[in-house]
């Protein structure tokens, strides 16, 4: 008798599987294109739509012609510079070196932090170069402005972003940028592969079933203790293993996805991407948006960051041709 095997269920690369400890996504790792910009940007998740483009993938047998597919718009009203913060590297990671902060603070950060007394600015400035030799990196604080998109929010995320170059290069462009506005032409292109993070869609407490795939033990069978569970726990000496599957929690995890490409970066103020009556549990797209290829984690409303991709795919391709945007929707995407 041919002895039945295959492997056990669910992904052992996203353990523990708990709960993300906020609602904003982080990002740890930045790739350095090698002139001064922000390496990343952010934007709030809308829906998912369909598009007609020419395939320029050499190896499909479509190659040359329209094809469907599912997009995903991300509007991104401009991000606010706030603050420039430096690092130095040590043999226990990154260690803060110095900050500036603007005196020209936008009034909705009073929902979010005490907004910091205002320093001289020249002060701040010459604390900065005297540490300049020791600078390993340079940050942007950066803040959302959500009044200038459909989402209906006030208060807006803070967050952190690499700025690329040389820390004196950086420095130079940072000091730049503070207290302004950057937008999302100002780091990304269309045909640019970009790396999305996310928090995806919390679904509660779940059993071992949907959670891990496991298969539902038959019914007629010698099952008094219920049929939607694992047959055993394994060894329990000395511990149960952390492998076991077991119920638990099920979604708002951070997760990561690589090499999206964007199709298109558009103006709502021009183009027309909002379908009939607005999106679903969105509203109206009302300032500068993305159309990114494929479904990326989270849910609609959702802070949704974004970076250069970390692995990206070796062959070029140019800048991608869309024929036609659709503007009747296909729901929220996956999460």
């Amino acid at each position: 008798m041919v002895k039945d095997h295959k492997p056990r269920k669910g992904s052992m690369a996203y353990y523990p599987r708990k709960r993300a400890r906020s609602i904003i996504s982080r990002v740890r790792r930045w790739v350095d294109t090698g002139k001064p910009q922000l390496l990343g940007f952010a934007g709030y998740k809308v829906g998912t739509l369909h598009v007609a483009k020419v395939e320029d993938n050499p190896r499909s047998p479509f190659y040359g012609q329209e094809i469907i597919k599912v997009a995903t718009v991300i509007e991104t009203p401009p991000l606010y510079v706030i603050a420039i913060r430096a690092y130095e590297k040590t043999p226990y990671g990154l260690k803060s070196l110095a900050e500036v902060w603007t005196n020209k603070l936008p009034k909705d950060l009073e929902r979010v932090l005490t907004i910091p007394k205002s320093e001289n600015l020249e002060d701040q400035r010459k604390r900065l170069n005297e540490v300049l030799t020791r600078i390993y990196e340079i940050r942007a604080i950066v803040c959302t402005q959500p009044r200038k998109a459909g989402i209906g929010k006030k208060s807006p995320e803070i967050f952190e972003i690499k700025i690329a170059g040389s820390p004196k290069e950086a420095l130079q462009y940072a000091l730049s940028i503070l207290g302004g506005e950057v937008t999302v032409k100002d780091v990304f292109a269309p045909g640019h592969y970009i790396d999305v993070a996310a928090v995806t869609k919390g679904k509660g407490f779940s059993g071992v079933l949907k959670r891990f795939g496991v298969k539902e033990m038959p019914r007629w069978h010698k099952h008094r203790k219920g049929s939607r569970r694992i047959g055993t726990v394994g060894p329990q000496s000395p511990a149960i293993m952390f492998t076991t599957p077991f119920a638990g929690q099920l979604g708002f995890h951070q997760r990561i996805e690589y090499n999206k490409r964007i199709l298109k970066i558009g103006d709502a103020r021009e183009d027309n991407i909002n379908p009939r009556g607005g999106w679903t549990h969105y509203g109206l797209v009302r300032d500068t948006y993305l159309l990114v290829e494929g479904s990326i984690p989270g849910a609609v409303k959702r802070l949704i960051k974004m970076r250069f991709a970390i692995r990206p795919p070796k062959v070029i391709r140019d800048i991608p041709k869309v024929t036609y945007v659709s503007t009747i929707t296909s729901g929220g995407g996956s999460g």
